[in-house]
């Protein structure tokens, strides 16, 4: 698993990026009380089943994992050159 420089920055803006594209179509409404985890985790699922990422095996499926992937998810996104991906 390669480990990106500014990873905690990258899953920060990809959990916004994931509720704005969750909520955006109508699948969840997130409250105030839901921790940042179990968002991670639900927007997680739903891009798996939209085919936006690739699954893992569930029994790797654990917190870290995830947070991974929607930091990898997220700088894919990013033009080559931006700050986060250095």
């Amino acid at each position: 698993m390669k480990r990106f420089k500014h990873e905690a920055e990258l899953f920060k803006a990809a959990l916004l990026a994931g509720i704005a594209y969750a909520e955006g179509r109508k699948a969840v409404e997130f409250e105030a009380t839901d921790s940042a985890s179990d968002k991670a985790l639900y927007v997680y699922r739903l891009l798996v089943h939209d085919k936006l990422i690739a699954p893992m095996p569930e029994n790797q499926v654990a917190e870290k994992t995830v947070r991974h992937r929607l930091a990898a998810w997220y700088a894919h996104q990013l033009p080559e050159g931006h700050p986060l991906l250095d």
